[in-house]
C-alpha cells in the first residue's frame, strides 16, 4: 500500500475515534442533565442504565475493538451479561420476598 493509502486509512480511524468521543461527551453531558429532571427513583435509574449501557457498547466495540471480533468473543461476552443481570436478580428477589412475608 503506498503512503497516501495509508494516511487515508488513518484518517478514517481517527475520524471515527473522534467521532465517538464526541458521542461519548454528548452522552455524558446527557446524563448530566438527567439528573436535573428530578425523575422519580425507577425512571430515573431506568434512563441512566440507558445511557450508561450505551456509552460502554460504544468503549466496547470502538476502544476496545470488539466491533471486529469473531463470533466466540460475542458467546462469552452475552454469558457474561447474563449472569451480570442474574446476580442483579439475587438482591431484587430477597428483598422482595422478604417485603411480602412482611418481615
Amino acid at each position: 500500500m503506498s503512503a497516501h493509502g495509508e494516511h487515508i486509512d488513518v484518517d478514517k480511524h481517527v475520524r471515527t475515534y473522534v467521532l465517538v468521543f464526541v458521542t461519548l461527551l454528548a452522552l455524558t453531558l446527557i446524563t448530566v442533565a438527567i439528573s436535573y429532571l428530578h425523575l422519580p427513583l425507577l425512571p430515573a435509574v431506568a434512563l441512566a442504565l440507558v445511557v450508561a449501557l450505551t456509552k460502554g457498547s460504544l468503549v466496547a466495540c470502538y476502544f476496545m475493538h470488539l466491533i471486529s471480533e469473531r463470533k466466540l468473543i460475542f458467546l462469552v461476552l452475552a454469558f457474561t451479561v447474563f449472569f451480570f443481570f442474574f446476580v442483579l436478580l439475587g438482591p431484587w428477589l430477597t428483598e422482595a420476598n422478604q417485603v411480602g412475608a412482611g418481615l
